[in-house]
C-alpha cells in the first residue's frame, strides 16, 4: 500500500491497517510466509536484488514478507521513516547500540534501567574498547557533564525499569542533537500508543515486541525505529551479517498484537491507576508516575498520554516481606514479565536484577524490599482485592 496515503491515517487505522500486504488470494489477515529463501525468474533478477538495483526478496535473514509488515507499522505508529525487527527485546538493544559504536568511542547511559541493559553497559561495551558513563537521567545537568569529545550515544529508558524514574526527553535529546550524539531511547514500558520519544527529538527508539506490542505473553520480539539513514546505513548490514532476525510467525504473532495495541494499553493505564491508588494507601513508599509525590509526576504527563500498566512499591521488610506478599496472591500471578494482558509481579532485586550484585542494586535503588507489578485487563476491583489480603497476610 501507498506509504504516502497510510501516513495520512490516524494511530488506530494504522494499527489494523498499517503494513498490510495482500497477495493474489485476496487475505484479509496478513499471510504468515514461512520460507528461508525464495525463487527468481532468472539469474538477472536474482543478480539485480542482491546489487540492490531492483527490490525484492532474496533471503529471509534479509527480508521476510510477514516481519516486513510488522515492521511497516511500527514505523507508522512509530512516526518514523523506517524500523528493522529483531528476534527479542535485548537483541533490538544490543544492535542498536553496537550498530554505530566502535572502540575509542564513549556512550552515556541511565543508572536506572533494566538489568540486562545496565549489563551491556557495564559489561559487553568496555570488552570492545567502548567507554561508558553512567549517571541519573533526571539529572538534567548530568548529562551535560558527563559529554566527553568522543561521546557518541545517549542511552536510557523513561519510565525506568524498575525505579520509574522518568527522564526529560525534550532536554536530554535536544542536548544531544546540539553536541552531534545520537539518543537511543528504550520505549518499552509505554510503546508509541503511550509515548513518542522522536516527537521530543529522539533520534532511535528501541523495544522489546515481547512486551505490550504483543501483549499476551506469547513470543519474544525486538524492534528498532529511526531515520532511514540510521536503519539502512547503520543497523542494516550489523543486523544482516549477524543475524538476530525475528522470525516469520513471531513478527506475525506481533502484527495481531498491534490491532488492540491502543485499547489495552489505555484500560490497563487506567487498571494500573486505580490499583496504584489503592496500594498508596497501604505500602511506605510507592513509585507511581501519574501519583501525587513521584518527583517526575508533571514530566510524566507532560511526555506521557497515560501512566502504563506497570509500577513498583517498597516494604520495609525487604526481602522477606516482599516473598510473603508474593507468596499469598491468589490471583496475581509471579512473573518477571511486563505488558502482558494479565497482572504480573515480581521481586526485581532476585529476578530481573539479581545479576546486578548487591552494590549494583543499591546504587540503582533496587532494595530488597521493591515489587514490581503490571496490571492487567483483569477487573482493577478483583487486583485490588487480591492484593488487600496479601497485604494483609504479609503484615500490612
Amino acid at each position: 500500500m501507498d506509504r504516502a496515503k497510510t501516513s495520512q491515517w490516524r494511530p488506530a487505522t494504522r494499527a489494523i491497517r498499517g503494513g498490510t500486504w495482500r497477495s493474489e488470494m485476496g487475505e484479509t489477515s496478513e499471510a504468515l510466509f514461512l520460507t528461508s529463501g525464495y525463487c527468481y525468474d532468472d539469474a538477472a533478477t536474482v543478480a539485480a536484488r542482491f546489487a540492490g538495483e531492483q527490490d525484492g526478496m532474496t533471503y529471509s535473514r534479509l527480508q521476510n514478507p510477514t516481519v516486513a509488515m510488522l515492521e511497516e507499522r511500527i514505523a507508522l505508529l512509530e512516526g518514523a521513516e523506517a524500523c528493522r525487527t529483531q528476534a527479542s527485546g535485548m537483541a533490538a538493544m544490543t544492535a542498536a547500540l553496537l550498530c554505530q559504536l566502535s572502540a575509542g568511542d564513549h556512550m552515556v547511559s541511565a543508572r536506572a534501567a533494566f538489568g540486562s541493559c545496565r549489563w551491556l553497559g557495564d559489561s559487553l561495551l568496555p570488552r570492545f574498547g567502548i567507554d561508558v558513563t553512567v549517571i541519573d537521567a533526571t539529572d538534567n545537568a548530568a548529562w551535560e557533564a558527563a559529554i566527553r569529545p568522543n561521546t557518541k550515544v545517549f542511552f536510557f529508558e523513561t519510565p525506568a525499569n524498575p525505579t520509574m524514574d522518568v527522564a526529560d526527553l525534550e532536554y536530554i535529546c535536544g542536548l544531544a542533537r546540539s553536541r552531534g550524539i545520537t539518543t537511543v531511547i528504550d520505549n518499552a514500558f509505554c510503546t508509541p500508543a503511550l509515548q513518542r520519544p522522536l516527537e521530543w527529538g529522539a533520534d532511535v527508539v528501541a523495544y522489546s515486541a515481547t512486551k505490550l506490542m504483543d501483549g499476551q505473553g506469547r513470543v519474544l520480539a525486538g524492534a528498532v525505529c529511526g531515520s532511514e539513514e540510521f536503519i539502512n546505513e547503520k543497523l542494516l548490514p550489523f543486523q544482516r551479517n549477524t543475524g538476530p532476525n525475528l522470525s516469520p510467525f513471531n513478527a506475525w504473532v506481533v502484527l495481531k498484537g498491534l490491532e488492540t495495541l491502543d485499547m489495552r494499553a489505555r484500560k490497563q493505564s487506567e487498571n494500573a491507576l486505580k490499583v496504584g491508588e489503592f496500594v498508596a494507601g497501604r505500602v511506605p513508599k510507592i513509585l507511581h508516575p501519574w501519583l501525587d509525590g513521584h518527583p517526575g509526576q508533571a514530566l510524566a504527563h507532560k511526555q506521557m498520554d497515560a501512566c502504563g500498566p506497570i509500577f513498583s512499591f517498597v516494604l520495609d521488610g525487604g526481602r522477606e516481606q516482599a516473598h510473603a506478599l508474593l507468596d499469598a496472591l491468589e490471583l496475581i500471578d509471579i512473573s518477571n514479565n511486563i505488558g502482558d494482558s494479565r497482572s504480573l509481579m515480581c521481586h526485581p532485586a532476585s529476578t530481573t536484577h539479581h545479576n546486578m550484585g548487591p552494590e549494583g542494586r543499591e546504587a540503582m535503588g533496587v532494595s530488597e524490599g521493591m515489587l514490581r507489578i503490571n496490571v492487567g485487563l483483569e477487573d482493577p476491583d478483583d487486583l485490588i482485592e487480591d492484593l488487600d489480603q496479601a497485604l494483609a497476610k504479609a503484615g500490612l
